[in-house]
């Protein structure tokens, strides 16, 4: 078996179906359809990655995505939200609950299939060296512990908004078009629009404070990380 997939889905027949696609492709699969059933059986049988829907019984999949990450035990699952709500406010709100992807039906399988793949790739790096970490004056961050620092204080990002800065502090003073950021951190066939890299640059740079200086907006084209601005 490739790995162990958890999906959260109230609807039957797609429970049924995508499920069959996923042991087709040689994935275990467990199914449940609420919120409150997923996270136990998240805690129960830890897997390696869980296709959540949004609009279940109980407790949303936003919630469930909070619980999960918010738990040390389950916090390095990955959540891949499945849902018929793609709007821009969707898409953020998922992000901001640190979900690693979101992926908006009607659905194509390969490309469901390739999502799950790329993530479940990371974990083949995982024995690979440990990345640097970044300082740019008062701003530390660190790759391997996701985490970011601005002097003593500690900055809690959601996923995207670590995605970001680490992206581009890793190419200091070279601009990013808000396309290739997508790319970069989703992939290029991942459904959000160029607004949502601005409501996470936004978000971002309020949490960074006195280094939010450190990006910069190019107008017309996108960002960059500016190394010498104060803080940074």
């Amino acid at each position: 078996m490739k790995a162990k997939i958890l999906f959260v889905e109230d609807e039957k027949n797609l429970l049924n179906s995508v499920s069959y696609i996923l042991e087709r492709e040689g994935f275990s699969v467990l199914g449940t359809a609420t919120g409150e059933a997923a996270v136990a059986l998240a805690k129960k049988e830890l897997p390696d990655l869980i296709l959540l829907d949004l609009n279940l019984p109980g407790i949303d999949g936003y919630e469930v995505c909070r619980l999960l990450k918010k738990d040390r035990a389950t916090a390095d699952i990955f959540i891949i939200m499945f849902t018929s709500r793609g709007t821009d406010e969707d898409i953020v709100a998922g992000l901001a609950s640190f979900a690693d992807d979101y992926i908006v039906k009607p659905y194509q399988p390969k490309v469901l299939i390739a999502r799950i793949e790329a993530l479940l790739r990371r974990n083949c790096r995982a024995g690979e060296e440990k990345p640097a970490i970044i300082t740019a004056g008062a701003l530390s961050i660190d790759p391997a512990a996701h985490e970011v620092t601005l002097g003593t204080a500690t900055l809690k990002l959601t996923k995207t908004e670590f995605d970001i800065l680490l992206l581009l502090s890793r190419h200091p003073n070279q601009v990013f078009t808000r396309d290739r950021i997508i790319d970069e951190i989703r992939g290029n066939d991942y459904s959000i629009t160029e607004r949502v890299v601005d409501f996470q640059v936004a978000g971002l740079r309020k949490k960074l404070g006195a280094a939010a200086a450190c990006i910069e907006t190019i107008r017309g084209v996108g960002y960059k990380f500016i190394s010498g601005a104060a803080p940074c």
